[in-house]
């Protein structure tokens, strides 16, 4: 399977209840010009409306970050956990994450990042839990890598602020910015 037929049946699944609310599945978007993938915890109501990952403020927000880095969005392959909006913009169950974790698994597989960024709580947990790793709290994890096999993939998960995190406390901005740079935009010179 490669990753045009796996974006087909993500398109169509209806596996749990969040097809029914959905206008469009969103997949995700970009390459692996760079070797990093960015992963978020769901869609919110922009990304249903258009079928495309990080389109609305904390998008705008991931975009600007990307650009002063230098960094196109098309240079990065930007998914999430989840590829159904929850109604409400309410974080994904365990349920609808346990569901949906074999596309992720599958992107990861086919794509072979060499590191991942995980946006926010949701998707830290989620992807070091297969590293073995329990989160409880975001604060615990933000700022730092773990090496691990993901999808049979070696990969660094690297863990930051959800950008829709930061809209909300804009205090968070500076640190998200850092990480950002740190974990995108800095440090990849030694896997080329």
């Amino acid at each position: 399977m490669d990753l045009e037929e796996l974006n087909r049946e993500i398109l169509s699944c209806a596996r749990c209840p969040l097809h029914k609310y959905r206008r469009n599945a969103v997949p995700g978007e970009g390459s692996m010009t760079l070797g990093i993938m960015l992963v978020g915890e769901a869609p919110g109501a922009s990304e249903d409306e258009a079928g495309r990952p990080f389109v609305g403020a904390a998008g705008q927000l991931l975009t600007e970050a990307l650009a002063r880095l230098g960094v196109s969005r098309g240079d990065v392959y930007i998914t999430n956990v989840v590829k159904c909006r929850p109604p409400n913009n309410r974080t994904p169950t365990q349920e609808e994450v346990e569901t949906c974790l074999p596309y992720l698994l599958r992107q990861i597989a086919l794509l072979k990042p060499r590191r991942i960024v995980a946006l926010g709580l949701v998707s830290a947990r989620t992807l070091l839990s297969l590293m073995g790793k329990r989160v409880e709290r975001i604060s615990d994890v933000r700022g730092r890598c773990f090496r691990g096999l993901v999808a049979g993939v070696e990969v660094e998960v690297c863990v930051a602020y959800h950008p829709a995190a930061v809209l909300r406390n804009p205090k968070l901005r500076d640190v998200f910015i850092r990480d950002a740079a740190a974990f995108i935009g800095g440090g990849l010179e030694r896997y080329f």
